[in-house]
């Protein structure tokens, strides 16, 4: 199975004012991209083939527990090409918000 990690533009704003107060954040998301690509499934599953995973994050010193959490959504196609696309929906602070609702989920999935 071939997969490809794909920012959703949402994403890409989360990631940007976060990047500015947290500056280890980059580097930490391309260590976890590597990771993602060898276990796409990682994660609390949120159902629908949505995934929350918690990372760490070097310069937020406070480990996996207090660092950020990333949404992630395959979209499975095994008809048309081997390929699966792993979409990073949503990266928050855990400080900033505890969860995410599933409508919020639904409706990031749905735009991506």
């Amino acid at each position: 199975m071939n997969y490809k990690i794909v920012a959703t533009s949402n994403f890409v704003k989360e990631l940007k004012r976060l990047a500015r107060k947290f500056p280890s954040l980059k580097n930490d998301l391309e260590k976890f991209e590597s990771e993602l690509l060898l276990n796409p499934r990682q994660g609390d599953s949120l159902g629908g083939n949505a995934y929350k995973v918690r990372l760490a994050v070097k310069s937020k010193g406070k480990g996996k527990s207090g660092g950020m959490r990333v949404i992630t959504y395959l979209e499975l196609d095994f008809i048309v090409t081997d390929l699966t696309n792993i979409f990073l929906i949503s990266i928050y602070d855990k400080s900033e918000a505890a969860t995410i609702s599933k409508e919020e989920i639904r409706r990031l999935i749905t735009a991506k």
